[in-house]
This record gives C-alpha cells, sequence and structure tokens, in this order.
C-alpha cells in the first residue's frame, strides 16, 4: 500500500519549488512547518533558523529524526562594468552545469530573473574549443546595459543565485529536480510524523523532527541543535549516490542501485547496536535496504550528532539519488516510502530510557 498521498505530494512539489539557500532557508523552512504543524504537539527554532516538530513533550528521553533544509547556491561576488556578474559558491555549487541555466536572484524588492551565459559553439574554435567552464569563467546576464543598472534592481555583492528549476515525475517512478538533496530527507521525516497521528502512536518518549540549515557548509546546522536538544539518540537521514549511472565507479564509490531501497551506512559515527536495530527492523518488515561503508566521516549530519554532547548513538539512513547536486537529481519513489518505512517501524522499536551502551 502506497504511502505517499496526492496532499503530500502536493506539500513536496510546493517544498521543493520553494528556494531554500544555505544561510537563507527561512521561506523553505515556513513551508515544511506549515505542513507538520497538525501533526505535532509543539514546535520550535533556533537562532540560526533550524527547526523542529516534538511530539509526546516533556519526556526525559529523547529522540531525534533529522534531514537538512538547505540547498546548494551561489553568491553575486563581483558585477562588471558592464553588468555581468561572477559568483562565488554556496556550498558545492557545480560549476560544469551553470552555462545556459536559468536563475532566480534574490533582493529585498523581490526576484530577478537572469540566466548564465556562455559563448556560442560558433566562435568557439582553435584553443577555444577547449574552452570548459571554471568558477573563474562562468557568468550570470540579467539584460542590465551597465552595473548601474544591475545596482538599481537590487542586485548587490552578497545576493543568492538559485538555479530555476521546477520539480517533475518522470516515468510515474522518479521525482525529478533540484534540491532533492535534502528536501527529500525534510519531507521524509514530515511524513513519519503524519504516520504517527495517523495510526495513532502514542510514542514512551519525546521524539524531536529535525529540518535543519546550513548541512552544505559543514553540518553547522546540526552542530547547534544537537547542543538545544541533546537527545539520547539521532536517526539521520540524507541522500547517497546511485551507482549504476554512467561515469561512476563501483570500486571507489560502492555499489548503491535506485529502486533497491535505503541505504544504511558502516561508518565510525554510526552507532553499532543502533545500526543493528534498524538492520533487524529492516528485515523483520521486509522493507528491503542496501549497506555501504564510510572510511573516515560520513559527511552528514549524523557526524554532528553523534559527536556533540559526550557522543550520542546515531545513525544513517539514506535515500539513492541519481545526479546530485544538479538541477536534475532523481530520486525513486519506492526508495522514497522504504525510508519513510524503516524510520517509522524503527521508532516503534526504541524504548524510553534505551541504553546503547557497549559495557
Amino acid at each position: 500500500m502506497a504511502i505517499i498521498t496526492k496532499k503530500s505530494e502536493a506539500f513536496l512539489q510546493k517544498y521543493l519549488n520553494n528556494a531554500s539557500p544555505t544561510g537563507f532557508e527561512e521561506n523553505g523552512q515556513k513551508v515544511w512547518l506549515e505542513y507538520l504543524k497538525p501533526y505535532i504537539d509543539e514546535w520550535n527554532s533556533d537562532n540560526y533558523g533550524s527547526v523542529y516538530g516534538i511530539i509526546n513533550p516533556g519526556q526525559d528521553y529523547k529522540v531525534v529524526i533529522e534531514g537538512h533544509a538547505d540547498e546548494i547556491s551561489w553568491f553575486v561576488h563581483y558585477i562588471t562594468d558592464d553588468g555581468y556578474i561572477y559568483v562565488a559558491r554556496n556550498g558545492g555549487s557545480d560549476h560544469l552545469i551553470a552555462p545556459s541555466k536559468r536563475v532566480n536572484i534574490y533582493t529585498k524588492e523581490g526576484i530577478v530573473r537572469g540566466v548564465f551565459g556562455w559563448p556560442a559553439i560558433h566562435v568557439r574554435k582553435g584553443e577555444d574549443a577547449k574552452l570548459t567552464p571554471t568558477l573563474e569563467n562562468i557568468f550570470v546576464d540579467v539584460g542590465a546595459k551597465n552595473k548601474k543598472e544591475v545596482l538599481s534592481m537590487g542586485i548587490h555583492v552578497g545576493c543568492v543565485i538559485t538555479f530555476d528549476d521546477e520539480m517533475e515525475k518522470l516515468n510515474n517512478r522518479y521525482y525529478v529536480g533540484r534540491a532533492l538533496d535534502n528536501r527529500m530527507g525534510g519531507f521524509c521525516i514530515a511524513e513519519v510524523a503524519r504516520l504517527l497521528q495517523k495510526n495513532k502512536i502514542k510514542l514512551p518518549y519525546s521524539l524531536y523532527i529535525v529540518n535543519a540549515v546550513q548541512e552544505e557548509v559543514g553540518l553547522r546546522g546540526a552542530e547547534m541543535i544537537a547542543h538545544t536538544i541533546k537527545p539520547d539518540v539521532a536517526i539521520v537521514t540524507d541522500v547517497t549516490h546511485d551507482t549504476h549511472t554512467p561515469m561512476l565507479n563501483k570500486i571507489k564509490e560502492g555499489d548503491v542501485k535506485s529502486g533497491k531501497g535505503p541505504t544504511v551506512t558502516y561508518a565510525p559515527a554510526v552507532h553499532n547496536k543502533l545500526l543493528n536495530l534498524i538492520i533487524d527492523t529492516a528485515e523483520e518488515k521486509n522493507i528491503p535496504f542496501q549497506r555501504e561503508a564510510a572510511s573516515r566521516s560520513t559527511g552528514t549530519d549524523t557526524d554532528a550528532f553523534a559527536y556533540s554532547n559526550g557522543g550520542v548513538p546515531s545513525a544513517l539512513i539514506s535515500l539513492p539519488l541519481r545526479y546530485m547536486h544538479t538541477t536534475v537529481e532523481m530520486a525513486h519513489q519506492d526508495d522514497v516510502e522504504n525510508v519513510i518505512k524503516l524510520i517509522y517501524e524503527t521508532l516503534l522499536k526504541i524504548k524510553a530510557g534505551q541504553s546503547f551502551k557497549y559495557l
């Protein structure tokens, strides 16, 4: 039976289509919280914009389920006298995909439209035929005649720029768009909250549904919110690479395929007892899953939670994703539903006061 409803999918589309750049997540957080509110008892936020809902507040034992809200973007970095805009990265934005992309520039007066320009193929001859996009040569054109006109539009150094690409459903199977990394995680944990209410589940602990900011620049939002909440357990969801697409090396990146279920990760930050609980739950409930390993850090908010507050038992459940950090990220609907199922069923296994100590 499908978990994702038409109402859920309408929220997902609204949420993904609303820009939420790193450091400027406020509008996306409002959309997320509006959807979450009917399924929680309380909510709060911190000074930098991480938002969390609470189910069954006030209990001594606290469990976190978490995704991150921010997406990669660009900053206006330099404006030429002729009115062209050069950019700096905000997170892991890919300069190779920028040329010919339409963009939104966010100003106090509203959104200004622009494009990443690129020389036509006809003029790229000889040595110029080898020209490739770099961070130093990509630029945005807003149709201005000079710098003065750019400034008159409200554009200045520090304005944020996002690609203009909206979500769609491909082959009635894949969600496609920008910022699935990791607003799909925010969607999944919101759906867990919805299912808990729908099924009238009374948890024996306080559950914190956390949508953290600034993951794309070093897990900073999770680092802050972990110290605020001081959880006893944390289950983080993020995306991972589908390594079955062309030009990826499974020996280096691991063997993960869309449609075969979420992954669980083995890593120093991942607590083995909590991981085993998740795996046992998946096997008991016939939820498909895949395995991967991280040699040092997971590179996700799992690390921030795990190493906070003297050590928080933490685990990572990841959604296979194609073409990460592009405008055509792809996630299989079955995998999205199985991430939701796995988090939901694992929460039902956790007991208040449960210790994960090894000795």
